[in-house]
């Protein structure tokens, strides 16, 4: 058998790597150049399948106005607050901060609006079983103050809304109630 040198060895191995290089070059290139098909417009669904699930929410538009309504009978009333609207699982949809509302309103908005959806009912009443439960507060992301009001179909929760950064829990959940209200017209 016959010994090659080092030097042959290396540019012979250099040469194949680049060989390697070019051709895998090559085929991505070609790949980012060809033609894809087009995704399908609309996707059949089987609502028959058991193994599915439907759901109802506010369309992005919806929890726009009742924000802006919500923020609307503050502002009537002088009060500064800030705004979520939350959707059935809780996420936040839209959240407003009104001019001059406190820092903390923001996050106590939500942590209400997420409370009243929850537990399908304005958190006003949800103070209340604290009583009988007091470990209820200490859910994560839950905020057991008067504020937050839940928005239904058919007596069901599809998503909620929570005020914060008014002198009182009363006036966050009327101000609520008026963004709920506006859903209705």
């Amino acid at each position: 058998m016959k010994k090659i040198s080092v030097r042959t060895r290396v540019l012979t191995g250099t040469l194949a790597a680049a060989a390697l290089a070019a051709t895998v070059g090559a085929v991505s290139a070609s790949a980012e150049t060809s033609e894809t098909p087009a995704a399908p417009a609309a996707v059949k669904v089987d609502t028959q399948n058991r193994n599915l699930a439907q759901s109802t929410g506010l369309t992005i538009d919806a929890a726009t106005r009742a924000a802006q309504a919500t923020l609307d009978a503050a502002a009537k009333a002088g009060q500064h607050v800030s705004v979520a609207v939350v959707d059935r699982d809780g996420v936040t949809r839209v959240l407003l901060k009104g001019d001059g509302a406190g820092p903390q309103s923001p996050e106590s908005a939500q942590r209400k609006a997420f409370t009243a959806v929850s537990w399908n009912a304005p958190t006003s009443e949800l103070t209340k079983r604290l009583a009988q439960a007091p470990t209820l507060k200490d859910i994560p992301g839950t905020l057991f103050l008067a504020g937050g009001a839940p928005v239904q179909s058919k007596g069901a929760p599809v998503a909620a809304i929570g005020v914060a950064g008014a002198p009182s829990g009363d006036l966050d959940e009327q101000f609520a109630q008026a963004g709920v209200a506006a859903l209705a017209k």
